[in-house]
């Protein structure tokens, strides 16, 4: 607890963290006050996720880059569960499907390519395991096969509700969970060997932290993660009126950006300390996550939490920037060494979608 209380003094992002109560006394006082809810939110999400990522850093460097990377990526990504789920309760669709994808490409795109970018100012070359890489973008683009076929199938969003998509969603769903569960005994277990971190010269700033500190840290700060993540989504739409964005932009961009902050400032500290796989493994990994394992759950809890089952059909143009996100993850990881401009390109493609759909005009 000490080296925590040290932390926290040392580090003026997490000063920060005072706005964290902050939230929820509002959210109590004045749940009206939409706006002042979204900027306080994002202010407590920010150092929450510097906390997120320290521990991280001290978890990988006791675990090794590949498991460290995994857990950051299934921790993050409870957060987008969480908010999911509640969203599927109501019967929010629409909602559940926009953040799935957005999370799928914001963490492609927008994490992976600024991770590049910045390892690469401070770093003139880097490397990474070009075989992990590889096997996650294989899955990714299996990913995406399962979402295009329920959508070219069922002729887009127009029958939602057919027996023959929603068979076809489950069988998928069930699919997607068993090959997610393989790939992670292949690359854990049966042949390990294979996804080693690449050989670097990390730079380690700080003390480690004991084990059982950094997985206690982890599970709390996700818990108040998942928590302000909620107030903020449920603050979001008053915001995006004020402030002029579309739902579009909203659900693929503001709400997959603050959700992933956690991922994001661990990934980003890798790269910066030359531990590029840690980096690769959180953007890549928590992508594939989303797309084999959090969607296909959500489409059988579904089956009990939702006025209705939910199918994997999504709308042509979420499945679209799936694809060329996959296609750019594939192009950009398989040599397994990066450069500033690799981050340039990849940062690229994600601004053209955010372009897009910030000008998108409303339905």
């Amino acid at each position: 607890m000490n080296l925590l209380l040290k932390e926290i003094r040392r580090n003026p992002l997490l000063w920060l963290l005072v706005f964290v109560p902050a939230v929820f006394i509002v959210e109590h006082l004045r749940p009206e006050a939409g706006t002042l809810l979204f900027g306080l939110s994002i202010l407590g999400i920010v150092p929450l996720a510097a906390l997120l990522s320290r521990a991280t850093e001290s978890v990988a460097a006791k675990t090794g880059d590949t498991v460290g990377g995994l857990l950051n990526a299934t921790l993050g990504n409870l957060t987008e569960l969480v908010i999911a789920l509640a969203a599927l309760r109501a019967g929010e669709y629409m909602l559940v499907k926009a953040s799935i994808a957005g999370a799928i490409v914001t963490n492609v795109l927008f994490m992976l390519g600024a991770s590049f970018l910045l390892g690469g100012l401070k770093h003139h070359s880097q490397q990474f395991n070009a075989a992990g890489a590889r096997l996650q973008a294989g899955q990714l683009f299996l990913a995406t096969i399962a979402l295009l076929v329920p959508s070219a199938a069922g002729g887009g969003m127009d029958a939602p509700d057919d027996p023959f998509t929603q068979t076809l969603s489950l069988c998928l769903a069930v699919l997607l969970i068993a090959i997610y569960g393989l790939g992670l005994l292949f690359s854990l277990k049966t042949h390990r060997e294979l996804f080693g971190a690449a050989e670097h010269h990390g730079e380690e700033e700080h003390e480690s932290w004991p084990l059982g500190l950094a997985l206690g840290t982890l599970g709390g700060v996700t818990v108040l993660v998942a928590l302000a993540s909620e107030v903020f989504v449920a603050s979001v739409q008053e915001a995006a009126l004020v402030l002029g964005m579309s739902d579009a932009f909203v659900g693929f961009i503001v709400v997959s950006l603050v959700g992933g902050a956690a991922e994001m400032a661990s990934a980003f500290s890798g790269a910066r300390k030359n531990r590029l796989d840690l980096s690769v493994g959180i953007a890549l990994g928590s992508a594939t996550q989303i797309a084999l394992f959090v969607a296909p759950v959500l489409v059988l809890a579904s089956y009990v939490l939702g006025p209705s089952p939910m199918t994997l059909q999504f709308w042509p143009g979420a499945v679209a920037m799936i694809l060329f996100a996959t296609v750019n993850a594939a192009l950009v990881s398989n040599s397994g060494r990066s450069g500033w401009f690799v981050g340039v390109l990849t940062l690229g493609v994600y601004l053209t979608f955010a372009i897009t759909l910030y000008l998108l005009p409303p339905r």
